[in-house]
């Protein structure tokens, strides 16, 4: 019995197929990372955008909220209204007023921006809304608010990216 050797070739004779599946191995993942990182980064901008809605969104409410408070404040003369005043207050019902053309109009540096109308004559069917008798007592007053606001930070200088346009109406 003799003794089986094995032989082996000479490294002349090999012809390096491991190095280009490690090569092609190695593109492969790279791609995997880069794509990896270009879904990133627009999950990221997405979010920011997200975000940047959100806060408009919540300035607009903000801006309604502090209108309602001052059409409180001058309705009980209780002081601080403010910058609001009653002449601020439109009282036309048939002036053409579309909510969204007024927000169309309003511009990302001049947010917040409110318009107020009050509304109670413009209305039609006032018992669903217990205004009162019409000559017993003074009908309830019904405002329309609409405000236009950004994202704007004042604090760090920034203009602004989105914007949001809240129309409510306000029951006093």
């Amino acid at each position: 019995m003799t003794p089986s050797f094995r032989q082996f070739h000479a490294p002349g004779h090999q012809r390096g197929a491991v190095l280009y599946i490690a090569l092609m191995l190695l593109i492969l993942l790279s791609l995997l990372g880069i794509v990896g990182m270009q879904v990133a980064s627009m999950q990221e901008k997405m979010s920011s955008n997200y975000r940047a809605v959100n806060v408009a969104f919540q300035a607009g409410e903000q801006a309604v909220r502090d209108t309602e408070r001052s059409i409180e404040a001058l309705d009980n003369n209780t002081g601080d209204a403010g910058s609001l005043t009653a002449e601020d207050i439109q009282r036309l019902c048939d002036d053409g007023y579309d909510p969204t053309r007024w927000a169309n109009e309003q511009t990302l540096a001049n947010a917040p921006v409110v318009n107020v109308r009050r509304i109670e004559a413009c209305i039609q069917g006032e018992a669903s809304l217990e205004m009162g008798m019409p000559e017993s007592e003074e009908p309830t007053r019904v405002y329309q608010i609409t405000a236009y606001a950004s994202d704007r930070d004042d604090d760090n200088n920034n203009e602004g990216t989105s914007s949001a346009a809240i129309d409510t109406v306000f029951k006093l």
